[in-house]
């Protein structure tokens, strides 16, 4: 393959121009550098789903609404386990980075590429033949199933382009650019909106035509990761020895991706019985549950922004062997987390119901209400949740991944617990505490496992300079 085909060049000068080495400097002041422009990049990655479902809301009615949300949890399930296995394929190319290794990082970032096709090739076939039987599993209320069902078997459908633009923008950001994606992320977003409102308002598409935009606006996103690698990265220029099948890599890569992935989904094992639950309720129910858990993944972002941010710099950093700066790093980062959680939360509490419009209509008074009580309760426990992102994303790109697999099953015994008693016992605030639940069960986890990876991790290296707890 020629695609990435490498030209002689200054590779030490190309990492210095086009990309950010996070072995050196504030702490602070790199992970606000490099989280802001992930966080305009997941904001503008919601609008894929948000801006879906404000169209659909408005333009088909609240049984499409709730067609679309009753699908929430088991795309998590799917498409959360292939972003989960890109971001673990990741930390190897940021290992290698750290220590100035570039031809290992290649053949890393080539061999990633042929695991992403394979896992793309079988999870497509294997969930588009499944979909129709896991709604049924899920007990879909009967007047939203055929809505619910067209719109998650054509996300399926486009597995393989979320492989491709999560894998590519992983590398990038791996080598500490986190602009690049952002741009290509603008543009699909702008693209999103004009083909939701062709498909669904033009042309009348349905349900069907929201799926359609956000697939076809992820793939472009892709392809312009990759042309942008081509162009740009001469470091990533990867030669035709490079391209060759290593299995110890691919060992490696499946270590890292599977446990990723796997974390994910094992998470949303407990949000699909969680999901059950809701449905249970009726479509009220679940059109409530899809308003307020728009608003938060726009609100949540930033927690994304800082466990991606926290992915790299551990990467980066133990790839140096430096350490020391692994828990000035984290105390940072978990002051930004702290603050920001405070801010949202009085958002919530003032502009709750006003957000929650955004989606259904005014007319509909007691999804506005519900949507809101969920978005305060949830709102509330923002500094858990923070801490569940920073910490556990911290952990992976230290090299832990089998963390997230546990991290994944105490979040998952949380919402099935939820799930099976509170729901039934309490309704709907039931269903509003099972998401703080499963972030207290998460860090109840993740702060001794820290601390003990940390000490793995001093031991292993020999680094006498480290303190013992980071």
């Amino acid at each position: 393959m020629k695609v990435f085909q490498r030209r002689k060049g200054n590779e030490g000068k190309m990492a210095k121009n086009s990309t950010k080495d996070m072995t050196v400097g504030s702490p602070m002041k790199l992970i606000l550098g490099f989280s802001l422009p992930l966080l305009f990049g997941f904001l503008f990655q919601q609008f894929y789903s948000v801006i879906d479902t404000i169209i659909v809301g408005q333009f088909l009615g609240v049984d499409a609404l709730a067609g679309v949300g009753a699908t929430g949890s088991v795309n998590f399930m799917i498409v959360g386990f292939c972003m989960g296995v890109c971001n673990g394929f990741a930390i190897p190319v940021a290992h290698k980075f750290g220590a100035k290794d570039y031809s290992g990082m290649r053949q890393f970032v080539a061999n990633s590429v042929w695991l992403s096709i394979a896992f793309a090739s079988v999870m497509t076939v294997v969930v588009s033949i499944l979909c129709r039987q896991i709604l049924t599993w899920m007990r879909t209320p009967e007047d939203i199933f055929e809505s619910a069902y067209i719109y998650i078997l054509i996300i399926f459908i486009g597995i393989p382009a979320t492989y491709l633009y999560n894998i590519l923008s992983g590398v990038i950001r791996s080598m500490g650019d986190a602009k690049t994606p952002l741009v290509f992320l603008i543009i699909s977003s702008v693209l999103n909106i004009g083909l939701d409102l062709l498909c669904i308002v033009t042309f009348r598409m349905g349900v069907a035509g929201a799926a359609i935009a956000t697939v076809v606006s992820q793939l472009i996103s892709g392809i312009l990761c990759l042309l942008y690698m081509i162009k740009k990265f001469e470091i990533l220029h990867i030669t035709r020895e490079e391209w060759r099948i290593n299995t110890d890599h691919m060992r490696v890569l499946y270590s890292m991706g599977v446990p990723m992935g796997l974390q994910y989904s094992i998470t949303a094992i407990g949000s699909v019985i969680l999901q059950t639950a809701v449905n249970s309720l009726g479509s009220a129910a679940v059109a409530s549950v899809t308003a307020a858990g728009k608003v938060s993944m726009f609100f949540c972002c930033p927690f994304d922004a800082m466990g991606s941010t926290m992915a790299t710099y551990g990467g980066q950093n133990v790839g140096a062997r430096k350490l020391d700066r692994l828990g000035k790093g984290l105390l940072s980062c978990s002051i930004l987390g702290i603050v920001y959680s405070v801010l949202a939360f009085i958002v919530m509490f003032l502009l709750g119901d006003k957000l929650s419009q955004l989606f259904v209509s005014g007319d509909e008074t007691a999804i506005i209400a519900n949507a809101k009580l969920m978005l305060i309760v949830n709102s509330a426990f923002y500094i858990p949740l923070a801490f569940v992102n920073i910490v556990r994303f911290m952990i992976q790109g230290m090299g832990f991944s089998t963390f997230a697999i546990l991290a994944g099953v105490f979040e998952m015994v949380a919402r099935t617990l939820a799930g099976l008693v509170l729901v039934p016992k309490l309704g709907f605030m039931g269903v509003c505490f099972a998401n703080p639940l499963a972030w207290i069960f998460a860090d109840i986890f993740l702060f001794p496992a820290y601390i003990h990876v940390r000490r793995k991790l001093d031991k292993i290296m020999g680094n006498e300079q480290a303190s013992p707890a980071g």
